[in-house]
């Protein structure tokens, strides 16, 4: 392939035109400095498809969808692909570009979770992709040579360079037609670099990409979207916005830009995605923690170092059943009438996450201790058991309380009442970092409650405090059968050198 002449003098950029697109592929992540940020360098280009209809030519307005609060731009230099290519190297790839331009690849954190990687819910919605106004032509251009800025509010926030990808221009066209023919007009979105980050409603977003040390410095123009307030609800059966503290972080940029702790300074970098299976909470596992007591488990955790892990002062609806699952978290904050008016009616975070639990979830609610009105009620209680539930746990009232506890479900409450949320409470966040019964509870955590009260054990420990909570159970077994029989505790409990032995000959009988 004959690779065309180089013109001294590029041709004068051109407006975009998004009719002539019929595809768009997006880069997960391509510049080092957000690489950095993310704290993972990866190996290979990955990729996501956004569909033509989420294109706003020029820009314009945006709506934050309504429920959602993280809304981030990225700026990013698009490329234009000129002619059908297949299976090109990375000098053809970048020849068959005949184009580039601004484009913000705007994603909303919130909706990210059931995506698993596609980004169709949270990048795919209409105008969420602004491109142009103008095509700078490449004839005559080097790939590196080109420059993305971004401002917010006048403000710059981004201010990039191709020369310093991991993945050239070439090299992602010449790794997207190894197994998908590339057609003129199909747009690639190569990445964003440090500084995205959460933009609200009010917000200008301005974009330009340029070849500064081109002749005639050849520039986008401005492409400029305004951030309004979506006002459509989000129905029942479509996954509601969700967003934990992980989630904040990568939207603001940082951890510290999200206002939350920053990470050590000298966490190592990791270079590639984890890949260690997730945990689960099987049925085998689930039979072995319901084998022991929360007070062995909590003796065990104990042992670890970790001596605040009860929710505590809570009473339970079901005192002779025992409790298994795992967090699904719900925070409330102190009742403001307007803030009520504006997240407490209607179809709310508490009526969004009791609509999305499964089985083995645990809704644990951080209602800061207060009693002085019902956090939930029979007919939400009723919902979650009917959805599998494992259970439901909050530090503030339990409303309806004769008749949550005729449910199968244990409720742990901090006591009845007969007020309405809205007395006291205002429905906040979901999935994130709370604080129930004076314990932190992160999404995920394995919840365990008993008679004797309530547990959070993080995942990555259950395994190995379950089995130890066995040996343990089992030795006391052979201490109590011992006292009954008249032995003194001194000795025994615990269990010196010489009842060890005793203990190992009573084990190997049995």
């Amino acid at each position: 392939m004959t690779l065309p002449p180089l013109h001294p003098t590029p041709p004068q950029p051109t407006p975009f035109e998004p009719s002539l697109t019929k595809k768009i592929v997006a880069v997960h992540l391509s510049y080092p400095s957000r690489a950095a940020q993310r704290g993972r360098t990866p190996a290979f280009a990955s990729y996501f498809l956004k569909p033509t209809s989420s294109i706003a030519a020029t820009g314009g307005e945006i709506e934050r969808p309504a429920g959602t609060e993280l809304l981030a731009f990225e700026g990013e230099i698009a490329l234009i692909i000129g002619r059908s290519v297949r299976r090109v190297t990375p000098e053809q790839g970048w020849a068959a570009v005949s184009g580039v331009t601004a484009a913000n690849d705007f994603g909303v954190y919130d909706l990210r979770l059931v995506d698993k990687g596609s980004n169709l819910r949270n990048k795919g919605g209409d105008g969420f992709t602004p491109l142009g106004p103008l095509i700078i032509a490449t004839d005559g251009l080097a790939e590196g040579g080109f420059r993305v800025r971004t401002w917010v509010n006048g403000e710059l926030a981004q201010n990039d360079t191709s020369d310093t990808l991991l993945f050239p221009f070439g090299q992602l066209v010449s790794d997207l037609s190894q197994l998908v023919t590339l057609e003129p007009g199909d747009v690639i979105l190569t990445g964003t670099p440090a500084g995205s980050s959460v933009v609200v409603p009010g917000d200008t977003v301005e974009i330009e990409v340029d070849a500064p040390d081109a002749p005639g410095a050849p520039s986008s123009g401005r492409l400029v979207t305004t951030v309004i307030q979506g006002t459509a609800e989000l129905p029942p059966y479509s996954a509601p916005p969700q967003v934990d503290d992980n989630q904040r972080a990568e939207a603001w940029g940082s951890a510290e830009a999200a206002g939350l702790e920053p990470e050590p300074a000298d966490a190592a970098p990791v270079t590639e995605p984890a890949t260690t299976a997730p945990f689960v909470l099987t049925a085998e596992l689930k039979a072995k923690i319901n084998s022991v007591a929360t007070a062995t488990l909590s003796s065990q955790l104990r042992k670890r170092g970790l001596d605040n892990v009860s929710i505590d002062g809570l009473q339970t609806t079901r005192p002779d059943a025992r409790l298994v699952g795992r967090a699904r978290t719900l925070r409330y904050i102190p009742n403001r009438e307007d803030l009520f008016t504006a997240h407490g009616e209607g179809y709310n975070a508490q009526k969004r996450i009791v609509d999305s639990l499964a089985p083995d979830d645990v809704l644990v609610m951080e209602a800061r201790g207060e009693h002085g009105s019902g956090t939930i009620g029979d007919i939400l209680a009723l919902r979650a058991q009917l959805l599998g539930a494992a259970g439901i746990v909050t530090d503030g009232g339990l409303r309806d309380l004769a008749i949550v506890s005729g449910l199968d479900i244990p409720t742990y409450h901090g006591g009845g009442h007969p007020a309405v949320l809205g007395r006291r409470h205002v429905p906040w966040d979901i999935d994130l970092t709370i604080a129930c019964g004076g314990a932190s509870v992160q999404p995920g955590d394995v919840i365990v409650g008993d008679a004797d009260g309530l547990l959070v054990i993080p995942p990555a420990l259950v395994e190995e405090v379950v089995d130890a909570a066995i040996v343990q159970e089992d030795e006391e077994t052979f201490m109590a059968e011992r006292v009954e029989a008249g032995e003194r505790i001194e000795g025994l409990f615990p269990m010196n050198a010489q009842w060890r032995e005793r203990y190992a000959e009573w084990k190997a009988e049995r």
